[in-house]
């Protein structure tokens, strides 16, 4: 049976390991400036470190000190545009589907980081490395978060047995991001409850 903290462990980040300190405005700058290249459409491989230092108005050895190289430095900088998915209360598939929901939204309804995203992955052909590394760093914990709560739903019969966790899970992203895409973004804002009806409609079909 797949715990709770199994569930929550799967969309904490990987912490850096100790080394010097560093100035939290000088790599927030660096990253926003990242973010911002990304797009204005400079494709991933005219992306330089040269152009983001000058951006971010630091040197390259600013740059350097942080991240070995440019592609480290994108998937950092592409991660921090997911927003960290909290801890779950454990007490229903239906109540905790809600708390991801509504990160998802949150997320969807950032034109911008949902413009950057989608450059990146654009990128699959040209880059299948640097977007497999991407993928890993900022969908496969949200996946495997998803997956386990999905799968304790199955095991304490809030779910349907044999239900298909990919299909299922593929329901709920896939209904947030269409659902803004057509609605816009105005309705995060508008509605409070959108999270809760997103989720109640996709349950009538996965429970038991």
């Amino acid at each position: 049976m797949t715990t709770t903290d199994e569930i929550q462990a799967a969309g904490v980040r990987t912490p850096r390991p100790a080394g010097r300190p560093r100035s939290a405005r000088a790599e927030k700058a660096i990253i926003d400036a990242t973010l911002d290249l990304v797009g204005e459409s400079v494709g991933l491989s005219e992306l330089s470190i040269e152009a983001i230092a000058a951006r971010a108005g630091v040197g390259k050895t600013t740059i350097y000190r942080r991240w070995s190289n440019k592609e480290d430095l994108l998937v950092d900088a592409l991660a921090t545009l997911k927003t960290p998915l909290p801890p779950v209360a454990g007490v229903s598939v239906r109540e905790d589907l809600i708390v991801y929901t509504r990160v998802f939204l949150r997320d969807a309804c950032d034109a911008r980081n949902r413009c950057v995203m989608n450059i990146a992955m654009n990128e699959a052909e040209r880059h299948p490395r640097l977007v497999e590394r991407i993928r890993q760093a900022t969908i496969e914990p949200r996946r495997a978060a998803i997956t386990a709560l999905l799968r304790r739903g199955v095991t304490t019969g809030e779910l349907r047995a044999g239900l298909d966790v990919p299909i299922a899970m593929a329901n709920l992203v896939g209904t947030v991001m269409w659902y803004i895409r057509t609605e816009g973004a105005d309705e995060c804002v508008e509605s409070s409850d959108l999270a809760e009806r997103i989720v109640d409609h996709l349950l009538a079909g996965l429970g038991p």
